[in-house]
């Protein structure tokens, strides 16, 4: 577990017994829960934050579907609230649904008008849990130094160069240095991983000897919002049908609106042409949507911008892994150093449905160099 401050020099917030006050984001899952649990068993006193951003101004209703963007939200904080009750810790609500909407939302929302696919859950973690939510406490009152979550990551720290690194989980199926590829040095130099030493069996096994059977083995979020349609969050005219062509230009179809797919995308398409074509090319300037067989969609290199590196940035030239989704397998890669934080990257093997908007984040051995957004694929 990445143990909490032991700087001679710290200035942690502490009680009235001299013990460092640690707050924990809580979602109501075992994962936040069980990060507040071992805390509070090691004798730290520990505080719970729970994010609200849901404001009811999107049609959406309750499906069932798990997220983090809904009405169930209602039900997930009273969830965290009775998990930190049961650790006997006090809990926070902390109400950023205008932050959400505006880092967050707006954000995906844009990037799809703009033809790109988004990643909302790494500009989340980077600006709401990671930077509004214990900003926020703090400015409402609440005093800790310290800020921990249920993430399966790792953070080192040099004591030669001062810097924080930040590692994959020791599981590797969890492991979560994906969406945290933007944290700064900053951010990571108060943060405390308390699972990232665990694998999820351990969790899990740690919630059932602890009494909490209940949400031992619920079900994680997979999307950030309560649904599997994201059009409640666009304007209707940001769903105006357009023309679906092949490469040559020729007419295939109709399309509902470009925010509905991403490069990669096979099925829904709605066409019929005597071989399995594939989203290569949305054009938002001409609503269009172009399709290609398989093989058209495997790329040798790409662009990305705005670099973001945690511990310093690397050489102008150098090799390393890079993923360009969550569950992508790792590929080696050589970067280039363009302009800025612009960079050329050269894979060692072709890449398919190389995606603009998606996040590449850049690896040696376990440790998280950082991430880029993905600009284009070369050809």
């Amino acid at each position: 577990m990445n143990t909490p401050c032991t700087r001679s020099s710290c200035q942690c917030q502490k009680d009235e017994n001299g013990t460092p006050v640690i707050a924990v984001g809580m979602s109501g899952g075992v994962d936040s829960t069980m990060a507040a649990l071992l805390l509070k068993q090691a004798g730290h006193n520990v505080v719970g934050l729970t994010m609200s951003i849901w404001d009811g101004s999107v049609a959406m209703v309750e499906s069932g579907a798990s997220g983090c963007f809904g009405p169930g939200e209602a039900q997930d904080i009273d969830k965290a609230r009775r998990n930190a009750e049961r650790i006997g810790i006090p809990h926070h609500v902390i109400t950023l649904a205008g932050e959400y909407r505006r880092n967050v939302l707006d954000y995906f929302c844009d990037e799809y008008r703009r033809g790109r696919t988004p990643n909302p859950c790494v500009v989340c973690n980077q600006r709401m849990k990671f930077g509004l939510l214990p900003e926020q406490a703090r400015a409402q009152g609440l005093q800790f130094n310290r800020f921990a979550t249920g993430h399966y990551v790792r953070i080192r720290h040099d004591h030669d160069t001062g810097m924080y690194h930040l590692l994959r989980g020791i599981d590797r199926h969890k492991d979560q240095s994906y969406f945290l590829a933007r944290l700064t040095q900053h951010q990571l130099a108060d943060l405390i991983f308390p699972l990232g030493d665990r694998r999820k069996e351990e969790v899990v096994a740690l919630a059932r000897q602890n009494g909490f059977d209940d949400i031992a083995n619920e079900p994680e979020s997979q999307d950030f919002i309560e649904s599997d349609d994201y059009s409640p969050l666009f304007n209707t005219e940001d769903s105006e049908p357009g023309p679906i062509v092949d490469r040559e230009g020729r007419l295939l179809g109709e399309h509902r609106g470009i925010i509905h797919y991403t490069i990669g995308q096979r099925a829904g398409l709605g066409v019929s042409a005597g071989t399995r074509l594939y989203v290569k090319e949305l054009q938002p300037e001409t609503n269009t949507l172009v399709l290609a067989p398989r093989d058209a969609l495997y790329s040798r290199a790409m662009l990305i911008e705005q670099a973001h590196w945690i511990a310093g940035r690397p050489a102008d030239d150098f090799e390393c892994l890079i993923q360009l989704r969550y569950r992508h397998r790792n590929v080696t890669a050589r970067l280039e150093h363009i302009e800025n934080e612009r960079w050329r990257v050269t894979f060692k093997e072709p890449q398919f449905a190389v995606t603009p908007g998606q996040t590449a984040v850049c690896y040696q051995n376990d440790e998280c160099l950082g991430g880029a957004w993905i600009e284009q694929a070369l050809k």
